[in-house]
């Protein structure tokens, strides 16, 4: 059964059998337009960024949020946040750092954690005294110590609690990772730090991507684990609790409850007399976001329906690499109830090259279009030229 109800809301909805978004037709877009197509909807990232600030702001929180640059690049959105005023950036390498000054974000409005840092990074960071500096490894620290002493920064800690969409997408857990200093060497990085005359005033978390309500008691068990680390350095007065908010995918998921989330948050933070800095990219413009492109061909193949695109997970590489599903949803409804079930697939070479598997959709056939939602984040942001199809046009409405 194709049944849109569930995704459906006042900006993202079918109009007399045409989906829009931002009420803007995306069938006359697509046609008008080269597929394939991304296509944001700024209002819609806006409305996701009040929601979280109305949500902490009802605990009177200490706070600030830095939008993870990472999730979507595009310049007009990136422009729009800016003119907002609403948020900063997390940039994570010297280009996302400044994209972020290009467009007119000031360096205390940059957060910047990276991992495996060159040298050629620091000397950047060096020059950019007011960005706020995640360290993620005593090497960084050594090296960030020799070129800019005296600066305070902040820690990236590994909490050992993972949760999101997948078991890819969980950047800390039982498993070592390569992110951030397990409490065995924590005593060691604060004394590096000490020894260049640079004062740690931050502790920095990011546990996973994707998580929802029922995965909150992850968000609070990293939180118990980052309570060890503060109590080894009462200076510091802000945990960064890095992003990972997610939406939901499948019509049996709830979205996160903003309420309990910022009710955990700030008794945490409450307690132990932090501010809070948090760094959402995904949960600002996943489902502000789809991804559009045309049918190239309809044929049954050992007892499967494929339906054949002209976009891959070269675009949009969630469903290939995550095994987290679109919704799909085809531009232009013909009145029937009837539904078939398809397979749709890329056009990249690559057996995993599946968007969509076995779900109902209406009867379709060669020129048609459909829109891949909840496209918006890590889709031309991590693209590739993989088989030479990484062509795509990106388009801003609301």
């Amino acid at each position: 059964m194709f049944d849109p109800a569930w995704w459906q809301r006042d900006d993202l909805r079918y109009i007399e059998g045409r989906l829009h978004m931002a009420r803007q037709d995306l069938l006359q877009l697509a046609q008008r337009c080269a597929t394939p197509l991304f296509v944001y909807n700024s209002a819609r990232v806006r409305d996701n960024l009040q929601r979280l600030r109305s949500a902490l702001e009802l605990h009177q929180l200490d706070y600030r949020i830095f939008y993870a640059l990472k999730a979507n690049r595009f310049a007009p959105l990136i422009g729009a946040m800016s003119h907002w005023g609403l948020c900063g950036i997390d940039a994570c390498s010297p280009g996302e750092l400044l994209l972020a000054r290009q467009h007119g974000f000031a360096e205390n409005e940059i957060s910047y954690t990276g991992t495996s840092v060159a040298n050629s990074d620091l000397d950047l960071l060096a020059r950019h005294p007011g960005v706020h500096v995640n360290c993620d490894s005593l090497s960084t620290i050594r090296r960030l110590g020799e070129r800019d002493p005296g600066r305070s920064i902040g820690i990236r800690i590994n909490p050992r609690v993972g949760a999101g969409y997948h078991a890819g997408l969980h950047y800390s857990g039982k498993k070592a990772s390569k992110f951030g200093i397990y409490r065995d060497r924590f005593r060691e990085a604060l004394d590096l730090a000490g020894s260049f005359g640079m004062k740690v005033t931050q502790l920095h978390f990011h546990f996973g991507s994707g998580y929802l309500t029922p995965q909150l008691p992850q968000l609070e068990e990293a939180l118990e684990h980052a309570g060890w680390f503060l109590d080894q350095c009462p200076d510091i007065d802000t945990l960064d609790i890095g992003g990972g908010m997610g939406v939901p995918v499948t019509a049996d998921r709830a979205p996160l409850d903003l309420v309990a989330w910022a009710a955990l948050i700030a008794r945490f933070a409450t307690a132990r007399g932090v501010a809070i800095h948090l760094e959402p990219g995904d949960y600002l413009v996943k489902d502000a976001g789809a991804l559009v492109a045309q049918v190239n061909s309809v044929e049954e193949k050992g007892g499967t329906t494929f339906v054949g695109v002209n976009a891959g997970f070269s675009l949009q590489n969630l469903a290939a690499y995550y095994q987290t599903p679109f919704v799909v949803a085809p531009l232009g409804l013909t009145g029937t109830n009837a539904v078939e079930t398809v397979t749709v697939a890329g056009h990249i070479n690559e057996a995993i090259d599946l968007l969509a598997e076995d779900v109902s959709l209406p009867p379709l056939r060669e020129g048609d279009y459909l829109a891949f939602l909840n496209a918006g984040g890590y889709g031309a942001s991590s693209s590739s030229n993989h088989c030479m199809r990484g062509a795509h046009s990106e388009y801003l409405v609301g």
